[in-house]
């Protein structure tokens, strides 16, 4: 086996801007693992909140590459490297070689049912009211808003997003930015603004208060859940789980923790972080059964890789053959 790992950049149209802060750019790390004739590849998004650069990414790749050319597989990955974008990148690289060298595509393996297009949540960044109510009005006729939130006060941005697209489902995305001086207030205007999911509006490590108070709307763990291990803890918490990829370290982490959750009644997001079409290829797949979709990250770039993933409005469509899988 060869390996080549490569990292990419690609501008974001405009800027994406969430509690945390603002970008411009997306930057992914790729791994391609070829054997013989067959080549294999994926693709993670470091994500600073978990300690993760371009530069740590590679190097956590590099670190397993003579065990990657000796045939180390799937199974034993899960065992050789952490939870994280990494893993990601070479479990998905491993379920598309093998893919390539079976001739049985990803889909026949892990789907039920042939795969369908499916509807994404459109972002809308975090802004002041009157942006994010502009931007709400641009995705009116879309069915699924997620929208960026996490200040000292959002009342306002709710409420003019939902007076925008009165249509639309919303998913708020606190982003950690709440906390237990504001949490009920602003459960209580997603309430009253019929918003269908808030995400993760605490802090991973202060969210135990959740099981304690009412859940006006449904409260879903992002931060707080990375893989299986765990899970039970966050039962009296949450409602659901956001599956990113980037999380879980891969696509065969992702499936284990997504038939967990199951198991404990979690309804299930199959999120992202913002990168190109290969990112998303893996989650579309695992996404066919989730109650939310948030795979609208290519759409937020200037320009995706070729080929991509079909998106016609907000309906995103299982990936080909030439993209992954």
């Amino acid at each position: 086996r060869r390996i080549l790992i490569a990292t990419e950049r690609f501008p974001i149209a405009g800027s994406f801007t969430i509690a945390r802060g603002s970008k411009t750019e997306a930057v992914v790390v790729t791994c391609r693992i070829t054997e013989g004739q067959a080549s294999g590849i994926g693709e993670c998004v470091p994500y600073p909140r978990y300690n993760e650069t371009p530069q740590s990414v590679c190097a956590e790749i590099e670190a397993v590459n003579a065990d990657l050319a000796n045939g180390l597989t799937r199974e034993e990955l899960i065992l050789r490297m952490k939870p994280g974008a990494a893993r990601n990148a070479v479990d998905c690289a491993l379920w598309d070689l093998e893919s390539k060298l079976s001739g049985t595509p990803v889909q026949n393996r892990i789907c039920s049912t042939p795969p369908t297009a499916l509807p994404t949540a459109m972002t809308i960044t975090l802004g002041n009211p009157e942006q994010m109510a502009e931007a709400a009005r641009r995705l009116a006729d879309f069915p699924i808003l997620k929208v960026k939130v996490g200040t000292a006060d959002d009342t306002a941005r709710i409420r003019a997003v939902a007076s925008a697209a009165p249509a639309a489902r919303i998913i708020l995305d606190a982003n950690e930015g709440w906390n237990s001086g504001n949490l009920r207030a602003h459960m209580d205007v997603a309430a009253e603004c019929r918003v269908q999911l808030i995400e993760q509006p605490l802090p991973a490590g202060d969210d135990a208060m959740l099981g304690d108070i009412p859940h006006p709307v449904p409260v879903c763990a992002d931060e707080s859940v990375h893989t299986a291990e765990g899970l039970d803890r966050l039962v009296a918490r949450y409602d659901a789980i956001n599956i990113k990829l980037d999380k879980t370290g891969g696509l065969t982490a992702a499936l284990e923790l997504r038939s967990a959750a199951r198991k404990h009644g979690f309804a299930i997001m199959v999120g992202c972080m913002v990168g190109t079409s290969l990112s998303m290829a893996p989650a579309v797949l695992l996404a066919q059964d989730a109650e939310f979709v948030d795979l609208d990250g290519p759409l937020l770039l200037a320009r995706d890789r070729s080929p991509a993933l079909h998106y016609a409005g907000a309906l995103v469509s299982p990936p080909a053959p030439g993209l992954w899988g």
